[in-house]
């Protein structure tokens, strides 16, 4: 299974890195949820497999066989395991991918499973109940089962446009709140992530005197401040007159409301 997973993340990666074309104007960026929702689904075969196992060795206990070349087999996998999921899961955060994030926690899903086998081993070792080594099976697999929940769930709303992580969208109110003042402000602003892209989409508000000139060299001077500050981003902006009624009738439904800290609603347009 961990073969067959990392054989889907390889191709997930490989697509989600191809540019954009004319028929995928956006890249296939999106391609990494798909690889992450099938680790949650093997993630789910191998829990369901422990606990029908484990199940079924509580009701029918077995003697266990082999326990020395199984632990030392069970403990080498895990330390091997366990230090390739950590390469994973720290080029995961670093570039922002839930193929590398989902590989890596599945093999974490075995290096708790090999904790499992020597606790099971060790209290049946111990006590001499064989019953304990399939009770400690099933807590593992309702543990592997709450990991595949948590890559299915992240998968299905990277699908669904989810909205940028909270740190982010810190960043780009803040750069927003600074910049709001008599003259300019903002509304509508909408953020969405799609695998390692960032993507965010505000209404621009400028007085109705500007020139199109200075419309224009004011939102490039705002596109490098937000691109500083978040380079993977994608900015979209939508210039229009402050004091017209017609510029606050398009707000969408469901936008990050940012908060200036003065009297003026930014969703209104100024009183004369």
């Amino acid at each position: 299974m961990n073969l067959v997973a990392a054989v889907v993340a390889l191709v997930a990666l490989k697509v989600a890195a191809k540019p954009a074309t004319e028929q995928f104007l956006y890249g296939r960026a999106k391609a990494e949820y798909f690889s992450a929702a099938v680790e949650g689904a093997m993630i789910f075969v191998a829990a369901a497999v422990i606990l029908v196992t484990a199940v079924e060795r509580f009701v029918h206990p077995q003697p266990l066989e082999n326990v020395g070349v199984g632990l030392l087999i069970s403990v080498a996998a895990s330390v091997l395991n366990g230090a390739v999921a950590m390469v994973l899961l720290r080029a995961g955060a670093k570039h922002r991918s839930i193929t590398l994030k989902a590989d890596g926690k599945h093999l974490m899903t075995d290096v708790w499973t090999s904790v499992g086998v020597v606790a099971g081993v060790g209290l049946v070792w111990l006590t001499g109940w064989e019953r304990l080594d399939a009770v400690v099976a099933f807590a593992v697999g309702v543990n592997i089962i709450v990991t595949g929940i948590g890559l299915v769930s992240e998968s299905i709303a990277g699908l669904l446009d989810k909205v940028l992580p909270d740190e982010d969208n810190a960043v780009i109110t803040e750069i927003l709140r600074r910049r709001t003042d008599g003259e300019v402000t903002f509304h509508g602003l909408q953020t969405r992530e799609a695998g390692q892209q960032k993507f965010m989409n505000v209404h621009v508000l400028v007085p109705d005197e500007w020139t199109v000139k200075q419309g224009h060299d004011y939102i490039e001077d705002l596109e490098d401040e937000l691109l500083g500050a978040l380079p993977s981003l994608t900015v979209i902006t939508h210039l229009e007159p402050i004091s017209d009624p017609a510029s606050y009738d398009d707000i969408p439904v469901a936008h990050i409301p940012i908060h200036t800290g003065t009297d003026h609603d930014s969703s209104r347009p100024p009183q004369s």
